[in-house]
């Protein structure tokens, strides 16, 4: 079985050395965030600390020196009662599976700040993802706080997300594999909820024999909320309460992946309850049809812009075929199908694929078209995961059949 190790984090310093060419970097893990009253939410990394460090725990800090080619991770100070409630992380222990030359404290990093401040003007560090302001939650304050503190000591602070966004989207082969295991497991889960579909209750019911699946296999769990959306639910793409009941002849929308040493899958299928009805039958043949249309289209070298004009073209064509569009023109097409044909897969759900213009070797990509008609109650998506390879693509997620 894959395994991630100190030499993978340790590998990936050695390529960001590479490309801060002599420079310094000062990456920030997440903060803890709270949940309700004096509770804290279930801590999830930021993806590009991990990549860097593989250290899952709040407050750290990593700093790197490009032309000492040397790391350090810096330890948050934990006082004693969190330590007894909430744990820490030993110095030994993070620098045993991150591999970091060493391990200082907060105030022998202001220290280090400075004084690399004497002979480096310009600072990296990873800002906050691009187009925040339009995610309508409020950020992690991690990447704000280490920005303005930058600010203070250096005269220049540069976002090194770019770079890093390049390296994370052509998968080492050790990833291919750590993302196989989660995505295998989440098709298993998926054969045996289809296995038993009928004997569901409540949306609910679904989601918690994936939780189960998942845990007992110990992953994670969820590399993201699991949504469980029966019936004209389906048209609220991240719909996520999963309390409705089931009912014969309607289709439910299970939008599902684990999170699995660190990687997430992200697969979406749909399903009848009971016999389906012809319209609901005509409807997901045609997504399904779609699909295996913009499947086929993947190679390396294929432009961005081209793909995506590619998928427009399928996409009006399955809408004409069902009466939605009255021509390829129509404005209703972005009704009907209001997302995006995928994202990148990774380390995050919703992975970067470093602004590439083309689709490149050892991508790893979603494709998932849908049809959504509210007046009708109905939403259909079906997704897999597929890995760009030299010469095509490889559908890791193809062992699960299509749905209905």
């Amino acid at each position: 079985m894959a395994k991630l190790d100190k030499h993978f984090f340790s590998g990936n310093r050695e390529r960001v050395y590479d490309e801060l060419k002599g420079g310094v970097l000062a990456v920030p893990a997440y903060r803890d965030m709270q949940r309700n009253h004096d509770m804290a939410n279930h801590f999830e990394q930021e993806g590009n600390f991990w990549y860097l460090t593989g250290v899952d725990f709040p407050d750290w800090w990593l700093l790197m020196d490009a032309k000492r080619r040397r790391s350090w991770l810096v330890a948050p100070t934990v006082d004693d009662a969190h330590a007894i409630f909430n744990g820490s992380l030993s110095p030994d222990d993070a620098k045993r599976f991150s591999g970091v030359d060493d391990v200082i404290d907060m105030r022998e990093a202001d220290s280090w700040l400075r004084q690399a401040a004497r002979s480096h003007p310009l600072i990296h560090t990873v800002d906050s993802p691009p187009h925040a302001d339009r995610f309508g939650f409020v950020l992690n304050p991690a990447a704000h706080d280490m920005r303005e503190k930058l600010e203070r000591i250096y005269t220049s602070v540069s976002d090194f997300r770019p770079e890093l966004a390049k390296m994370r989207a052509i998968k080492q082969m050790v990833e291919v594999a750590v993302m196989e295991s989660a995505i295998n497991l989440t098709v298993k889960s998926f054969q045996s909820v289809r296995k038993n579909i009928d004997t569901y209750r409540y949306e609910y019911e679904i989601e918690a024999d994936f939780t189960r699946d998942f845990r007992r296999a110990g992953a994670e769990g969820h590399a993201y909320d699991p949504i469980v959306a029966f019936g004209k639910n389906a048209c609220t793409l991240h719909y996520i309460r999963n309390q409705d009941k089931l009912k014969k002849s309607n289709m439910v929308l299970i939008d599902i992946g684990a999170k699995k040493d660190g990687y997430a899958a992200d697969i979406t299928r749909t399903y009848a309850i009971g016999e389906p009805t012809k319209r609901q039958r005509d409807i997901h043949d045609a997504v399904r049809e779609a699909q295996q249309q913009i499947i086929d289209t993947l190679v390396p070298g294929l432009p961005v812009a081209e793909y995506n004009n590619k998928v427009n073209g399928i996409m009006q064509d399955a809408m004409l075929g069902l009466g939605l569009i009255a021509d390829k023109n129509d404005p209703a097409f972005s009704k009907y199908f209001p997302h995006s044909i995928g994202h990148g897969l990774g380390i995050d759900v919703h992975d970067s694929l470093g602004d590439s213009k083309t689709f490149l070797p050892n991508m790893v990509v979603t494709v998932e078209p849908g049809i959504y008609i509210p007046e009708e109650g109905i939403g259909v998506r079906i997704e897999d995961d597929i890995l760009i390879t030299d010469n095509g693509h490889k559908n890791l997620s193809a062992k699960l059949s299509t749905g209905l």
